[in-house]
């Protein structure tokens, strides 16, 4: 054999690497995402079931003295929502996207006790309700429109451009609606259903880390 043959050879095996390695990836990565429209599916679930057994509304809208969650719609609270449905969750390994493994900045809790924003993945929509099917009642957080927080908020408006970063699902994302859907969206998808929500603002209540 020669070198030239050799270092054909080896250079095939480098390309069918190269093409195996990338299948591998976007297979996890598919998967990955399939696992986390599950979660927020469960997720929308919960939030149902709430709804029904709080004469419609969603915690964000029910004062705390109700068992509700609506004092903490502002600020690094976002845990707060979740918390108050911990029977509806069942496990707090619903609100973690399983990407969080790769990103190493969110771990899933063990119980509702001890539980921060540190174990949560999602927004939560909080001016959604059951009257509107089309409004975002919660979703992947890496989605953004390029603007900072406002105390914990991210306002989501038909006339600025929103996407996704490359941070959880490579710059696509997975939002949960009030009729209880769950949908894969592009950035221009994501767009599209701001645009359809009917309303002006949408506030997003993000999982901020830290103060």
């Amino acid at each position: 054999m020669t070198l030239i043959e050799l270092l054909t050879i080896l250079a095939i095996i480098a390309a069918l690497a190269a093409l195996w390695f990338s299948a591998t990836d976007r297979a996890k990565a598919r998967a990955i995402r399939i696992a986390c429209v599950s979660n927020l599916k469960q997720t929308g679930l919960a939030f149902k079931i709430w709804k029904g057994d709080n004469v419609g509304r969603y915690p964000m809208a029910v004062p705390i003295t109700n068992g509700g969650s609506m004092e903490f719609t502002t600020g690094p609270n976002v845990f707060r929502h979740f918390q108050v449905m911990s029977n509806e969750l069942s496990s707090p390994i619903v609100v973690i996207c399983p990407s969080e493994e790769v990103i190493n900045l969110r771990r899933p809790a063990t119980n509702f006790t001890d539980f921060n924003n540190s174990n949560i993945s999602y927004f939560v929509g909080v001016d959604a309700t059951d009257t509107n099917a089309n409004m975002v009642l919660a979703g992947d957080h890496n989605i953004t429109n390029g603007t900072p927080l406002r105390n914990g908020l991210l306002e989501l408006t038909a006339g600025r451009s929103a996407s996704w970063t490359a941070e959880m699902h490579k710059e696509v994302g997975n939002i949960a609606l009030a009729d209880g859907s769950v949908q894969q969206e592009s950035p221009a998808g994501l767009q599209n259903q701001i645009s359809n929500t009917g309303v002006a603002t949408n506030r997003l209540q993000m999982p901020v880390l830290g103060p």
